[in-house]
């Protein structure tokens, strides 16, 4: 309401411009306690377009730069993660996602998963979801 002061314990929700407006009732960032909670990303550019001819590549490029911007709008990084979640439609496809997210994530090295699932929204074939520190 007008004129309450802001109440620390309450998240803080963002959405960031440099992700596309999300495509249901959330939002992509969640802070709350110093902790970030990064909404599963999808290969969606910032204009809303859905990468979903793309190659597998291309995609995952598409959601870990998604995943990066998220981060930077809560005012945390890469450096800062605490654990990724990766959702992928074909597990032969994990040699190429660890290549990339290697050189990615750099020196960070937080917990992960990579679940192969049968399929995901709009036919596209891979989605993050993460947890960060501010």
């Amino acid at each position: 309401m007008a004129g309450e002061a802001h109440n620390p314990n309450r998240p803080v929700f963002r959405n960031p411009d440099a992700l596309a407006t999300p495509g249901g009732h959330y939002s992509h960032v969640a802070i709350a306690n110093g902790m970030v909670f990064v909404s599963g990303q999808l290969p969606i550019d910032a204009q809303g377009r859905k990468l979903t001819d793309a190659s597998f590549e291309v995609q995952a490029e598409q959601v870990l730069a998604n995943l990066e911007a998220a981060l930077a709008a809560a005012g945390s990084s890469i450096a800062q993660l605490v654990q990724v979640r990766v959702y992928i439609v074909d597990v032969e496809h994990w040699a190429t996602f660890n290549r990339l997210y290697a050189t990615w994530a750099n020196d960070a090295r937080p917990a992960r998963a990579v679940v192969p699932v049968p399929g995901l929204h709009f036919g596209l074939k891979i989605e993050i979801e993460a947890t960060a520190v501010v």
